[in-house]
């Protein structure tokens, strides 16, 4: 094992979102095939993922939800259909998973900030500008996109806060230089975006503290401020190691890392702050930080807050993990965006694996067994015009593989095993081995050597597809009956490592064509059922079966108000009095008692609907002179409260009919 080459490989420690899609699953499949393929070669691999559980947005949710955020992210990290479960179901590799709460990062996260500050490249200050909260991101105003964060597109919020500074504006020479002149960030169109909009404007410092909340890492020498998540994220590539800390010791032996693997939406923080911090740190940096393209659908990304969110869970289901996780890469190209849809995903199922490999499977394993009883003869007779073509692709095949999986082309290396099985598929047709079976006796020798080559073909594609679909290649390699040697990397770039005498096992269809319309139809059917149950439990009030008469109805007076003043109406935690512009020229003062679902500052300048023809009634000893009108229902046992507001464009006074 020592004298193994080793890699180091990671995925994204990923905020753990209450709603798993298909976009968190690319990078980490992505990331589980390079593993795969590194330890196929002979590497010693550490293959790293884990969850980032820290920062604003984590607290927020967790008071939505009314728990710790402890208890939050434990329930989605660990919980049933959480990262942990998702990843186990998509066949993740992963040699260890780190969560930013685990006591042995925090103390470490403590000891790098500390030392950081105490290098001089951390000092205290105050903090004013824009913060993204679903990003955790600080921008500056002449970065937002329409006053909106360039990342998400999302609302910021302005923040003022006392707060620790990272001097990163230090090292922008030095990042510049390491993006421009190294091959540190790919693709190379991510570094010209790095440079242009981050560095040549003037890089700044960055805010690392944060005191307006408190679920973070604290910083043990001031405390109040908890370390910006994203210092806390970032190094978790090393403490997952042991760096400063006693849980591991493989810092030494796997650091730098080969390749961080990232979503292009966290490319700045990996390729300009991270190698800043670990050049403050006086650490070696990775290698290479990949920054992959997004999922998208309907042309934007997914995302639960758009409401596009695919479900991993059910896509694995009903077309099968391998399925999927071959889906993925051998449809988009790793760098660049992707447009996914169910018709696309059914379509490469049924035309790559059930059409093109799944056939081919098929129809050598029956012919073995239906015209040799399962087992090859040794006595085998070439055809030289006929077998070179193929035979020469799949000799090479392995060679050309590897140029593209060292460059995390995945989509191309998949292309090149496809033309061996797109070739050896033709190869049937070109050699009619149900003519040769006609005549066994002066046909045997060379139709045995056309079962032969297309079984090598099966076998040195389903070793390297091994790394892609690691179960379906496993059932390839049986059905051919490979023997453990002829499974090796070493043997995949060796034509004619499988016994002359080989023995098929049949077995069942791997990949069944999938009937499309029915499909999408049945797809359109669970989403649509999914969508309504989504929909809050609901309990309405009964309609009253008293009737009213229209001239009765017609006394009450419905009109638009605007709110100029509301406040909470003192020893009542049910009132809120509202002072109103009624269209009059003289206030009118409403008592409403829905101080339980409205904060007072929340209201003022709404347009509301009120009656204003009540006689007045007193409450808590102040006179109130009218209804707000407001709708009221019943969502999962807890009473619910919704006041009718008007569109502002409606004038104070105006008469509701």
């Amino acid at each position: 094992m020592e004298n193994k080459k080793r890699f180091y490989i990671t995925t994204p420690i990923y905020y753990p979102s209450d709603k798993l899609h298909i976009g968190h699953t690319y990078c980490t499949v992505a990331t589980d095939a390079m593993a795969r393929y590194k330890r196929l070669q002979g590497y010693d691999v550490l293959f790293l993922t884990g969850t980032d559980e820290h920062g604003q947005k984590i607290e927020d949710k967790a008071k939505e939800a009314g728990v710790s955020p402890k208890e939050f992210v434990d329930r989605i990290v660990e919980g049933p259909q959480g990262v942990k479960d998702l990843w186990k179901l998509m066949n993740i590799s992963n040699d260890r998973f780190i969560r930013t709460t685990d006591d042995y990062h925090v103390a470490a996260i403590q000891k790098i900030f500390k030392k950081m500050y105490e290098n001089g490249d951390i000092y205290k200050g105050k903090y004013v500008g824009k913060y993204c909260k679903p990003c955790e991101s600080f921008w500056t105003e002449s970065q937002l996109v329409d006053g909106k964060c360039p990342d998400c597109g999302r609302e910021v919020q302005d923040a003022e806060e006392e707060a620790y500074f990272f001097r990163l504006s230090k090292y922008a020479d030095r990042v510049q230089h390491l993006l421009e002149d190294t091959d540190f960030l790919e693709p190379r169109s991510r570094v010209n975006e790095m440079v242009n909009n981050f560095i040549k404007p003037g890089l700044e410092d960055l805010c690392v503290s944060r005191t307006s909340f408190t679920w973070g890492v604290p910083v043990d020498f001031d405390p109040g401020h908890v370390v910006y998540v994203w210092v806390d994220a970032l190094f978790n590539y090393t403490t997952a190691l042991g760096f400063l800390n006693d849980k591991y010791d493989d810092y030494k032996k796997f650091w730098p890392a080969d390749v961080h693997f990232v979503g292009k939406e966290i490319v700045r923080f990996h390729s300009i702050i991270w190698p800043a911090m670990l050049m403050s740190m006086d650490m070696p940096l990775p290698k290479k930080v990949f920054g992959h393209g997004w999922l998208l659908l309907d042309g934007g990304k997914m995302s639960k807050s758009k409401g596009n969110v695919v479900d991993p869970y059910l896509l694995a289901q009903r077309f099968g993990v391998d399925a999927l996780r071959f889906f993925l890469l051998r449809t988009f190209p790793f760098g660049s965006d992707g447009n996914f849809s169910n018709e696309a995903l059914i379509n490469t199922i049924n035309v790559d694996l059930a059409n093109d490999l799944g056939n081919l499977l098929s129809r050598t394993v029956s012919m073995v067994g239906k015209y040799f009883g399962g087992t090859l003869p040794e006595a085998q007779t070439e055809d030289a015009g006929k077998d070179a073509e193929l035979v020469e692709l799949i000799s090479n095949l392995r060679a050309r593989y590897e140029e593209q999986m060292e460059r995390y082309a995945f989509q191309n290396a998949l292309s090149e095993i496809f033309k061996v099985i797109d070739r050896a598929n033709k190869y049937i047709d070109e050699n009619t081995p149900w003519v040769l079976a006609k005549d066994m006796e002066a046909n045997g020798p060379r139709l045995a050597r056309v079962m032969y080559n297309l079984l090598e073909a099966l076998r040195v594609c389903a070793v390297l597809l091994t790394p892609f679909i690691p179960q379906s290649a496993a059932e390839v390699l049986r059905q051919i009956g490979a023997c453990e040697a002829c499974q090796t990397w070493e043997s995949a770039g060796v034509y004619g490592s499988l016994r002359k005498d080989v023995t098929v096992q049949r077995g069942e269809n791997l990949f069944p064509r999938i009937d499309m319309d029915k499909e999408l139809a049945a797809l359109e059917e669970i989403a649509a059922q999914a969508k309504k149950a989504a929909l809050p439990a609901l309990e309405v009030e009964p309609q009253l079966e008293e009737k009213v008469d229209f001239d009765t109805f017609c006394k009450s007076d419905f009109r638009a108000v605007k709110v100029k003043a509301c406040e909470n109406v003192k020893k009542s935690e049910k009132l809120l009095k509202f002072t109103l512009d009624d269209g009059t020229d003289t206030d009118r003062q409403i008592l409403s008692g829905i101080a339980k679902w409205y904060k007072p500052e929340e209201l003022v300048g709404k347009t509301l609907m009120a009656i204003v023809n009540l006689p007045p009634r007193k409450m808590m000893g102040q006179e109130s002179n009218g209804m707000l009108i407001s709708a009221v229902h019943t969502e999962h046992g807890e009473e619910k409260l919704n006041l009718l507001i008007l569109d502002d464009k409606i004038p104070a006074g105006a008469k509701m009919c």
